[in-house]
């Protein structure tokens, strides 16, 4: 048994040597944190149903882009967070309900099946592929610039999300106090909406459109499950969602015919049936902030 885990250990390390890797892994470790401190306050205000959403308006967007010729990036942060702050101003402060994501849900996948239409019938001969990637992720396919860049947007999303972390916190749980208190609530709510569309944007490179919703709730599912304290269980949404990301990584370069997108999900998902698996139960946060 020692012997083949020393053999082993050179493959392991090699990977670290591939840029492939490297460039998925900076990308991914700082996407991976977004979707956790970001999905904690979507399973914390009952709004999970909004990433579902975003996820397909992600796939929209860079469709749009892709089909007019520009960068699929463009479309994605402009579709995501446009259409998040548009569902936030048909709920109530600040907030999406369902009635107005159901409303918006299928004409944007309409929309969204007219662009590949489009698409594949002029532009996708220059890349073809690009349609795939956008549904199920390229995570290793990022140049160092792309992923350089997709680690700073989501360094900045954390930075932004930590920043209002306590206020949201308070809005999150007590909503009428909050602003009984002077805590801008309807703005907190709109910021959060558009933190949360940008961090679809950047999840869709990783996992694809498609699996967004996984790496937003899986990892915040689990945390809320295993603590009852409010930041413990915000720092445990992020370091499971980036010991998931790690562990597809791992997994996908360890079984090449696997898409990574499938491992870093299957972890996730992993975690968060294991944490009914031991009998804990999710436990509400303490209302005091």
């Amino acid at each position: 048994m020692t012997t083949t885990v020393l053999a082993a250990a050179p493959g392991w390390a090699a990977a670290f040597g591939h840029p492939f890797f490297q460039h998925a892994l900076l990308a991914g470790t700082a996407i991976a944190a977004a979707a956790g401190l970001t999905g904690y306050f979507l399973v914390l205000r009952a709004q999970v149903f909004t990433g579902d959403a975003l996820s397909h308006v992600a796939f929209t967007g860079a469709l749009a882009a892709l089909a007019l010729g520009y960068d699929l990036r463009v479309g994605l942060f402009a579709a995501t967070i446009v259409i998040a702050l548009l569902l936030g101003t048909l709920g109530s402060r600040g907030r999406t309900d369902d009635v107005a994501i159901g409303s918006v849900f299928s004409w944007i996948l309409g929309l969204g099946a007219f662009f590949l239409t489009l698409y594949t019938t002029s532009r996708s001969a220059a890349n073809g592929s690009a349609g795939v990637n956008v549904l199920f992720g390229s995570i290793f396919g990022l140049s160092a610039a792309q992923a350089l860049t997709a680690a700073l947007v989501a360094a900045g999303i954390c930075v932004a999300i930590l920043a209002i972390a306590r206020p949201l916190l308070f809005a999150s749980v007590d909503e009428a106090v909050a602003a009984a208190r002077g805590v801008p609530v309807r703005i907190l709510g709109f910021g959060f909406l558009a933190l949360v569309g940008a961090c679809a944007a950047e999840a869709t490179q990783a996992v694809g459109s498609l699996l967004i919703l996984g790496l937003l709730a899986a990892p915040a599912g689990a945390a809320g499950r295993l603590t009852d304290r409010p930041y413990r269980a915000l720092a445990l949404s992020a370091a499971l969602a980036v010991a998931e990301m790690w562990t597809g990584l791992g997994i996908s370069y360890a079984v090449p015919s696997m898409p990574p997108s499938f491992g870093i999900l299957a972890a996730a998902t992993a975690v968060y049936a294991a944490t009914f698996a031991t009998g804990l139960r999710r436990r509400t946060p303490a209302p005091a902030v």
